[in-house]
């Protein structure tokens, strides 16, 4: 890649910052070895955050280039539009430059299977709704906009998700003047592709993130989500093993609650906290915090629920505002104890 950078950049000044979020595949040795005879290149090795577009924000904000461009390491990104992105913002009529599949010249074939294909598709319809520009590929991860731009936006950024664009176009507080490029999209050469349905729910996340102007917490969102869905969980399980087994109430509904607990542990560790998804030892240590946390939010949720129903509250009131209370405990425990920034 920095090879073919080195030929598309010919004659002008650039750098370019990997940043790795603590990949144990040799990528940040690599990159320093490079650096070390080219200083151009440099990265940056994150432990214990993850997430791309977390990194996007860390390695635009370390330059101090006039122009930051966002492309990906794998090669399906062509390299030789970079330099049309930076005469059409040297121009000063656009503030924002998209490598785009869909306009004209544009090619998507590089997009890997038919999955991949509707994934992206969906993605785009799903933003053509609330999107304040035109834009036809606001699922690219190939642009290129002034630093000083991007620094007077980055602190409304979402930051969560691999969809960064999005969260770019929709923090800005006036319409960007945006220029779509045709490009196109090549075969992978190695790795996996991020997109798939998860992705796709954080980017629906994200846009809800953006109507409600940050004030309601994707986090708590999908956490809450996740703990309705661990109720029906909890029920068809309690309801199975009712019509099933012979054990007496108070073993059904501490069966059913540990397989709840478990599958929102799951959910939450694979949606809700993707970028922070646990895994190996402190997998294990972290469905046992959150048990525990758990427990805890269960016993705040009767206590309370309990002494507004003796203060005549209606039943149903008092069961709601201890769901909420116990809602509220878990998720702001869990967050510190249980997927902790490291």
């Amino acid at each position: 890649m920095i090879a073919r950078l080195d030929a598309a950049l010919a004659g002008i000044a650039w750098e370019v910052i990997y940043v790795d979020d603590n990949s144990p595949d040799g990528t940040a040795e690599e990159v320093r070895r490079i650096a070390r005879t080219d200083p151009r290149v440099r990265c940056i090795r994150r432990v214990g955050r993850r997430g791309l577009a977390s990194a996007v924000i860390e390695g635009a904000l370390s330059s101090s280039a006039d122009y930051v461009a966002v492309i990906d390491g794998d090669l399906q990104h062509d390299e030789t539009r970079l330099p049309v992105m930076l005469e059409a913002l040297r121009s000063g009529a656009y503030d924002l430059a998209v490598a785009s599949r869909h306009v004209a010249g544009g090619d998507n074939a590089g997009l890997a299977g038919r999955w991949r294909h509707l994934l992206s598709d969906g993605g785009i319809a799903l933003v053509h709704t609330i999107l304040p520009v035109k834009l036809t590929d606001p699922m690219s991860g190939f642009f290129m906009l002034p630093r000083p731009l991007f620094e007077d936006l980055a602190r409304n950024l979402n930051g969560q998700g691999f969809k960064i664009l999005l969260d770019l176009v929709l923090s800005s507080p006036a319409p960007l003047r945006v220029l779509e490029i045709p490009a196109r999209f090549r075969e992978r050469v190695a790795g996996e592709s991020k997109l798939d349905m998860l992705v796709l729910m954080q980017f629906a996340g994200l846009l809800l993130d953006k109507v409600f102007a940050g004030y309601l917490p994707l986090r708590f969102v999908s956490f809450a989500l996740v703990g309705v869905l661990g109720v029906l969980v909890h029920l068809t399980v309690l309801t199975g093993l009712h019509q099933v087994t012979g054990f007496r109430f108070e073993v059904e509904q501490a069966f059913a609650t540990l397989v709840a607990m478990v599958f929102n542990f799951a959910l939450n560790n694979n949606i809700t906290y993707r970028d922070q998804r646990l895994r190996g030892p402190r997998l294990w240590r972290g469905l046992l915090l959150f048990m525990i946390v758990c427990g805890f939010g269960a016993i705040a949720n009767i206590g309370i629920a309990q002494v507004l129903y003796e203060r005549d509250a209606t039943w149903t009131m008092a069961g709601a505002i201890g769901a909420i209370i116990g809602v509220v405990w878990n998720y702001a425990v869990s967050a510190t104890l249980v997927w902790r920034a490291r």
